[in-house]
C-alpha cells in the first residue's frame, strides 16, 4: 500500500459561525484544501454529567504535514475548553483528488498546471 502525506482533521464546533470562521482561516491559509460543515447533535459526558448539544463537525481535508499549524488555527479560534481535534490519516485515495490537495497547498493551482478544483 503506498503511503502519502493527506489526513482528514475533525473538530467540533460550538456553532455555525465559529466553524464558518476556523474554515475560512484554514483554507484562507491553504492549510486545507476544503473544509466541510456539517450539522451534528452530540451527546457526551462533561464534568460527570450527560450533555446534549447541537454542534457544527468540520471534515478538514489536508496535507498530513499541515497538523500542527491547523491544530494551531482551531486552538486560536476555538470556544470550547477542551475542543476535539482528531488526525485521521488517509491510506489511499482517488489520485487525482490527493493531487488536488496538495495543489490547493502551493502554487500549483494555476489554470496551466493541470490540476483543477473538483
Amino acid at each position: 500500500m503506498m503511503k502519502n502525506n493527506h489526513a482528514v482533521v475533525t473538530t467540533a464546533c460550538a456553532n455555525e459561525d465559529e466553524a464558518d470562521k476556523i474554515a475560512s482561516v484554514l483554507v484562507n491559509k491553504k492549510l486545507a484544501a476544503c473544509v466541510q460543515m456539517l450539522p451534528v447533535s452530540s451527546r457526551y459526558i462533561w464534568n460527570g454529567e450527560l450533555c446534549s448539544d447541537k454542534e457544527v463537525v468540520l471534515l478538514i481535508k489536508c496535507r498530513r504535514d499541515n497538523y500542527a499549524a491547523i491544530e494551531q488555527v482551531i486552538l486560536e479560534n476555538h470556544s470550547y475548553d477542551l475542543p476535539e481535534i482528531l488526525l485521521t490519516p488517509v491510506e489511499g485515495g482517488y489520485n487525482k483528488y490527493l493531487e488536488w490537495i496538495d495543489a490547493c497547498g502551493s502554487e500549483d493551482l494555476r489554470p496551466d498546471s493541470g490540476v483543477t478544483t473538483p
